[in-house]
């Protein structure tokens, strides 16, 4: 899996710290990370696998507190800001839902979630 990780620092010089195994998903990351501005939030780009495979491991970090979205999706992050700076209120993940599942649907979903190793 390759992987970019950019945190916004919230004290002291207040910058992006970013790292990771693939240069274009730490730039990704340093870029939203510096668009949001918002202190103690992180941002992690990957491919090779999906959020669901490390979502686990993520939240077993100590500095975690919580988690918005863990999405392959297109995302928007609601961001208010005040005199002391930035905080994210919540993560606009996706597009709104159009209908019900049917059993093709249930079946397919099985499926994907067997296949990404997240069911057995």
């Amino acid at each position: 899996m390759k992987f970019g990780i950019a945190f916004c620092e919230s004290s002291g010089l207040a910058l992006v710290r970013h790292t990771g195994n693939d240069e274009a998903l730490v730039e990704i990351a340093k870029t939203n990370a510096l668009a949001v501005g918002a202190g103690h939030s992180f941002f992690i780009f990957l491919t090779g696998g999906f959020p669901i495979n490390i979502l686990n491991a993520v939240k077993a970090v100590p500095e975690v507190c919580g988690i918005y979205c863990a999405t392959a999706n297109p995302a928007e992050v609601v961001v208010a800001e005040s005199d002391q700076g930035r905080g994210i209120l919540g993560v606009i993940d996706g597009v709104r839902t159009k209908a019900v599942e049917g059993p093709d649907g249930i079946e397919w979903r099985k499926g994907f979630l067997r296949q990404i190793g997240y069911k057995l």
